[in-house]
């Protein structure tokens, strides 16, 4: 998982975290700042699970949410380019 994408989109992806695993509060998912192996020792304390099975549970959730990054940002750049084709289209 890349730890980079998980503290850059931490907003985003502490409310995936907190959908998953609705025992934490807010405070306790930003008390981990971001770091990934405090989050799977906060899960694996209050679910009493074991770290492999939270660690590729977190490991799948950052890949879902990389891959729904990803897809905003392309549609986004197909939104911005059909945009800027119908301006020109305007303009002359």
């Amino acid at each position: 998982m890349n730890e980079s994408t998980v503290k850059g989109k931490w907003k985003e992806f502490k409310g995936e975290i907190q959908s998953q695993w609705g025992k934490l509060t807010a405070d306790d998912i930003e008390q981990t700042k971001g770091n990934v192996t405090s989050i799977v020792g906060l899960i694996e304390q209050k679910y009493g699970k074991a770290k492999d099975d939270v660690s590729a549970k977190i490991n799948d959730l950052a890949t879902r949410f990389e891959m729904n990054v990803e897809e905003k940002k392309a549609d986004a750049a197909a939104a911005t380019a059909e945009g800027t084709e119908k301006a020109k289209d305007k303009i002359q």
